[in-house]
């Protein structure tokens, strides 16, 4: 096996006898056993052993372990006959990885912190929580070949215990991939949509780069100093988390890359030579003080060192900058492992002092906290009756829950049963909690809403809700007043508007208007003000001899003219492009409101794709050059959108009529229609259909709908129309 060649080509002598004899109890007692992509199961700890030997730097005893730990899972009498074969230090790694395995993170709903706790208890040796880490990455490499419900567990026992565990060590590459792979299984739209994104920006990223650095590039020659230079780009996770917290689009998030130096430099010479780089770029560009951080004068509590600022480009742009030597880079990307792995050196002393500071790091609390990447942590993980995970923010409420299902849930959601127990809106969530949202036809959003909920999703629907009603409340108060105005043979101008707005102490006319409809301004007293204004202003004009009749003549009213849109001019496409025709592509069918952006065909026409479309990730890697920024203009109320949309719940295919019904009750339009069964012996069917909608939001109505089926449980937007 090429893995196993591989693996003992690291190690000599004693060494690499511990680790064949290992490898074969191993192998042996495994024999016959699968991984569920059906490889044989020696494949799991080969490659975690792999990762012990090449990516944390362990020495044999460690990667020994790992193979004895697979060999011994729930097999005590083959523990014990290995304690004669094998030193006490090996066994107790063996029996602290046998211990951890026990844990089932879902059944006892413990939250992070007491998760650390628990492997730490069961860590006397720091290499036991090294390999649980290495283990659990080889595991998320892999994930794909699990099914739906280990795949969950999974998601969540890694975000809750294992990432905040590499960032604690200093692990960041590990956290970094990790985190990443969590996304991508966790929230695969949103995950495409920013990878695409970054690949589709890589262009302009390099342009700015080159620019920045050229006039740098003299500079550093002239000081004689050594560098390389790198760009780190933020993960995927780590961007989508900021949009999150920020409440920003992609294009909001203004350090998607960083400019590394990194100082090819004597140990005793780095500090100043950090410094010496960030004088010379800090005369070129204009820094940002606030956003300097010295962690050379004052390192992590994990060892992180380097000197962090951010300056603007003579384009405007804002860029982080980040100075190091290569010792602190190395210690940056793989922690403390480095300080021995470091030049090739792998003494047993340095190895030794490197995993006192991971007991050390693995015994203080409070490490995560102090971190400002920290905050990226403070999420909880909950569960649908379906066993879905949901990820929340940390103090999320059954309300957040509810609008992270789906927007019309959440604004009928009146309570929900949380671990079997019913419990009012308000409640607070915590992980592991399963959640069955209850929802009313009769519930609507109030203002008070607003703080009970803690996710940006939920506040911004709410907010929505209420913009929206206000918006009713506003017109059928603006309706009530001028038809009242019309009795009194007075006309609603906006001048008398504005006095009306001023005298009653409103912020704005919707408010104004808001408070006629609900009758906190009556309507009397409005015509008292207009009777006495009219008054007013004849009196004055008689005394200043100015015509009766012409001071009587209604003021002119402002004729609001209504744009038009016709045909397909709901997109805006680059004005370098006239007059060139545009269709929806049908490997995504996008819809208005969806994130798109459009593809010069060969015919000359361009393709509009949606940024999560699978096609879009080849399309801009391989012709950049034909991708054209586009952006929604304004809807005409005729245009329609063709989509496709597959639901699949249990009952018969009788039920055609049912879902049919349905879809047109809520005012689109059935192109294509298809259902079959999917089991029979379970009575389960798979109907799959093409509608026109009008834009996303009118396609999320028509979801939601079905979703009230009682026999529908899974409604999904597809990407692709289906042939027969």
């Amino acid at each position: 096996m090429k893995n196993l060649e591989r693996l003992l080509a690291l190690y000599e002598g004693k060494e690499r006898e511990l680790i064949e004899k290992s490898y074969n109890i191993a192998n042996n007692s495994l024999m016959g056993m699968e991984r569920e992509n059906h490889h044989p199961f020696i494949e799991h700890p080969l490659n975690v052993a792999l990762i012990v030997a090449e990516e944390l730097a362990l020495r044999a005893d460690s990667v020994s372990a790992v193979f004895l730990h697979e060999s011994t899972r729930g097999k005590e009498e083959q523990l014990s006959q290995l304690k004669k074969e094998y030193p006490a230090e090996i066994i107790n790694i063996v029996e602290g990885l046998n211990n951890i395995s026990k844990i089932t993170p879902k059944e006892t709903r413990l939250q992070a912190e007491n998760y650390r706790k628990l492997i730490v208890s069961y860590s006397k040796d720091p290499r036991v929580t090294l390999i649980k880490i290495a283990d659990r990455l080889e595991v998320m490499r892999n994930l794909g070949m699990f099914p739906k419900s280990k795949i969950m567990r999974k998601l969540t026992e890694t975000q809750m215990l294992y990432i905040p565990l590499a960032h604690q060590l200093g692990l960041y590459n590990i956290k970094g991939e990790m985190e990443n792979l969590f996304f991508r299984y966790s929230d695969p739209e949103n995950y495409r949509s920013i990878t695409n994104k970054l690949l589709a920006t890589q262009k302009d990223r390099e342009h700015l780069i080159s620019e920045f650095i050229r006039p740098l590039e003299k500079r550093l020659k002239e000081a004689g100093i050594k560098y390389i230079l790198k760009v780190r780009t933020k993960t995927a996770w780590s961007i989508w988390q900021k949009m999150q917290r920020q409440e920003v689009p992609f294009e909001g998030v203004h350090d998607v890359f960083a400019i590394r130096f990194i100082l090819d430099v004597e140990p005793e010479r780095e500090k100043e030579a950090c410094w010496k780089v960030y004088s010379l770029v800090t005369q070129e560009y204009k820094p940002d003080t606030e956003r300097l951080r010295d962690w050379i004068s004052n390192p992590k509590k994990n060892g992180y060192e380097s000197l962090h600022t951010t300056v603007q480009s003579r384009e405007g742009a804002r860029v982080e900058v980040q100075i190091r030597s290569v010792r602190m880079d190395q210690i940056a990307e793989n922690g403390h492992a480095s300080h021995w792995s470091y030049k090739g050196i792998k003494s047993v002393h340095g190895l030794d002092e490197w995993l006192e500071n991971v007991k050390k790091m693995l015994e203080t609390p409070g490490l995560i906290s102090e971190n400002t990447e920290g905050k990226d942590l403070d999420e909880i993980f909950v569960f649908t009756p379906n066993g879905d995970l949901k990820q929340l923010p940390k103090g999320a409420s059954v309300l957040d829950f509810a609008f992270s299902i789906h927007s019309n849930l959440g604004m009928s959601c009146n309570g929900a049963k949380v671990n079997g127990k019913i419990k009012s809106i308000r409640e607070e969530l915590h992980t592991g909690d399963v959640v069955e949202i209850m929802s009313s036809k009769n519930q609507k959003p109030s203002r008070d809403w607003l703080n009970i909920v803690v996710s940006s999703k939920a506040r911004s629907h709410i907010k929505n809700k209420l913009k929206e009603e206000e918006g009713k409340m506003g017109h059928l108060g603006r309706e009530t007043l001028e038809r009242r105005m019309k009795n009194w043979k007075i006309e609603l101008t906006d001048e008398r508007l504005t006095q009306l707005v001023k005298h009653f102490k409103m912020k704005s006319a919707g408010e104004f208007f808001i408070a006629v409809n609900d009758e906190s301004i009556n309507l009397q007293d409005i015509k008292d003000f207009l009777t006495i204004g009219e008054e007013a202003e004849v009196k004055e004009n008689k005394d200043n001899n100015k015509d009766n009749k012409e001071a009587e003549k209604p003021l002119p009213t402002k004729l609001s003219e209504k744009a038009s849109y016709t045909g397909k001019d709901y997109l805006v496409i680059s004005d370098k492009l006239d007059n060139i025709g545009f269709k929806m592509a049908k490997c995504c069918n996008p819809i208005f409101g969806d994130d798109v952006f459009g593809f010069v065909t060969q015919s000359g026409g361009i393709s509009i794709h949606r940024i999560s479309c699978p096609n879009a990730a080849r399309l801009i890697s391989k012709y950049p050059y034909r991708i054209q920024k586009v952006r929604w203009r304004q809807l005409s109320t005729s245009s329609q959108f063709q989509t496709g949309i597959k639901v699949i719940g249990n009952g018969e295919t009788s039920i055609s009529n049912t879902l049919m019904e349905c879809v047109v009750a809520q005012g689109a339009s059935i192109r294509a229609f298809r259902i079959s069964e999917r089991n029979k012996n379970k009575l389960e069917f798979v109907a799959e259909m093409e509608i026109s909608v009008g834009n996303n939001n009118h396609l999320d109505k028509v979801t939601s709908a079905l979703k009230k089926i009682k026999e529908v449980t899974t409604v999904l937007r597809t990407s692709d129309k289906k042939k027969n």
